[in-house]
């Protein structure tokens, strides 16, 4: 007897996770950025399995290419708090975090919070603020919490930081350092649009008539409901020989000839749990390899450094990245 799947036959298969809610909520996301946003499927896809895996986004692009509108407009998906801080030169660690004021009916110091105290969070050109500024964010993106004058205070979930940053202009800017950037679950790069996708951005902008983008968007998420649906990607199944799939990956950027350092055991876990979250964007409760692979460089490229001699070859962390990938066999 012939048990084997020809190619044309569909497999069927029976979640033990009951993902339809997950999977309505995503089309519904996609279909309303979808209305404004055109040929950045992939972002978009990125964007909500950030949200999903309850991790933070990176956004890297030269201006004009829909970086912020993309990312206020995600927000605007979700019934939550938003709040968006264009980071500065001059902007200081209270300016983002809050500060304590004098009461003067108490004369004792009331803690004002800052806009970090939102649940999405946009900062806009997150590298043009300096050192200082950058590293308050340090432990409000890891921890979900601040500290201030020795008192803890958390934030309500869910809590999502969106930060972009331009490639190109460098003049006034600050490198994040890799210890910051490490907190960022994927650092996705936004290209240009093609040839066919730039016509029908003019044809949208055309028939908007100067309408805001925003006006199109409707609310699909709630708090709760959001929350609930990150609870279900901590279920989903991964296999032992898949765990060690991603630790071999991980573990060649670190003895890689073309990398100066590797990735850590956060790049590791966040290499699951993103994972995870493109799973259940598939419909399934369990990850498998191609999963894996879909998120790699997005979780890994900002997380290691190139050798200098591979830097001044023009070679990419992507590129590295991929011929890790390349180079570790698939388990099947």
């Amino acid at each position: 007897m012939n048990n084997e799947v020809t190619p044309n036959e569909e497999i069927h298969f029976h979640n033990r996770i009951p993902l339809e809610e997950l999977q309505k909520a995503v089309q519904d996301l996609k279909g309303q950025l979808g209305q404004v946003i055109i040929g950045q499927d992939r972002f978009i896809e990125l964007l909500i399995a950030g949200l999903l895996a309850n991790g933070h986004v990176l956004i890297e692009g030269v201006p004009g290419v829909a970086k912020t509108v993309t990312a206020k407009l995600f927000a605007r998906t979700l019934e939550t708090e938003f709040s968006r801080i264009q980071f500065t030169p001059d902007l200081m660690p209270s300016d983002v975090l809050g500060t304590s004021v004098l009461n003067s009916k108490t004369s004792g110091f009331d803690f004002k919070p800052g806009p970090i105290f939102s649940n999405i969070v946009l900062i806009d050109e997150i590298n043009r603020a300096p050192a200082k500024t950058q590293a308050a964010l340090f432990e409000v993106m890891e921890e979900r919490q601040i500290t201030i004058d020795g008192k803890k205070y958390e934030m309500k979930p869910p809590f999502m930081v969106v930060a972009t940053q331009n490639p190109i202009e460098q003049e006034g800017t600050y490198a994040l350092p890799e210890a910051q950037l490490d907190r960022f679950l994927f650092k996705i790069k936004v290209d240009y649009p093609t040839a066919e996708e730039e016509v029908r951005i003019l044809q949208s902008h055309h028939e908007r008539k100067g309408a805001l983008p925003e006006a199109n968007i409707t609310p699909v998420l709630t708090p709760e409901q959001l929350q609930a649906l990150q609870v279900q990607i901590r279920e989903v199944r991964v296999e032992e020989k898949l765990l060690n799939y991603i630790a071999q990956l991980v573990i060649k950027t670190r003895n890689h000839p073309h990398l100066y350092l590797g990735a850590s055991p956060r790049a590791t876990i966040a290499v699951m749990n993103a994972g995870k979250a493109m799973a259940a964007i598939e419909g399934r409760d369990f990850v498998i390899p191609e999963d894996i692979k879909k998120i790699l460089a997005p979780v890994l490229a900002h997380r290691v450094i190139l050798s200098p001699e591979r830097e001044m070859e023009g070679i990419t962390q992507e590129n590295v990245i991929d011929i890790i990938a390349n180079t570790i066999e698939i388990p099947r």
